[in-house]
C-alpha cells in the first residue's frame, strides 16, 4: 500500500498492512443422555435418551458454565422403554473470535526487506466454552455434573511480535 509520502515520512507511515479475521459459529447440537441402557437393548454405541418432563416450566438453556441446560427438564424413562427427547435437541455454546494483525514492511535494499509483525488472537479475550456434560442421570437421580461445562474451546488472548527478513 502506498502512503503518498516520501523519505522519512514514508519510513514511518508507509508500508503498513492490517488484516482481520472474525469467526462466528452457532452452538453445536447435543443430545441429552440417560447414562445407562434403560431400554435394555444393550446398544452402547447409541446411548439412551431421557424423556421430556411435562411439569417443567422455565428456560431449558440457562447459558452458564456451571449449568448450561436445566436437567430438571428431563425424566428418566421407565426401564424397558425409550425416552422421547430427540437427538440434537439441545444447542451448546457458540464460538466467536476476533483475530487481527498489523504488518510494516521496510525496504533495506532492492533485494532485502524487513517486516515487523504484530498479531493478536482472540483480541477481545472472549471466552468460548466447550460442550456441556450431556449425561443427565446417575442411576435414578439427576447427575450433579449434568449440563456443566468444564473447559474452554479456544485460548485466551494471545499477542505475538516478530521480525521477518525477506530476500
Amino acid at each position: 500500500m502506498r502512503s503518498g509520502a516520501s523519505g522519512f515520512k514514508n519510513l514511518l507511515i508507509g508500508g503498513w498492512q492490517w488484516n482481520g479475521i472474525v469467526t462466528a459459529q452457532s452452538g453445536f447440537p447435543l443430545t441429552p443422555q440417560v447414562g445407562a441402557n434403560t431400554s435394555g437393548t444393550g446398544d452402547t454405541d447409541n446411548p439412551d435418551v431421557p424423556s421430556w418432563n411435562p411439569a417443567f416450566s422455565g428456560p431449558l438453556i440457562v447459558g452458564k458454565p456451571e449449568r448450561w441446560f436445566d436437567p430438571r427438564a428431563f425424566l428418566l424413562p421407565t426401564n424397558g422403554t425409550f425416552g422421547n427427547v430427540a437427538r440434537g435437541s439441545v444447542v451448546g455454546p457458540g464460538l466467536t473470535t476476533f483475530d487481527t494483525s498489523l504488518f510494516k514492511t521496510v525496504s533495506i535494499s532492492e533485494r532485502w526487506r524487513l517486516q515487523f509483525r504484530a498479531e493478536a488472537f482472540n483480541i477481545f479475550n472472549h471466552v468460548n466454552f466447550l460442550e456441556p456434560n450431556a449425561v443427565v442421570f446417575t442411576g435414578a437421580n439427576i447427575s450433579t455434573s449434568a449440563g456443566v461445562i468444564t473447559g474452554t474451546a479456544t485460548t485466551s488472548r494471545q499477542v505475538q511480535f516478530a521480525l521477518k527478513l525477506m530476500f
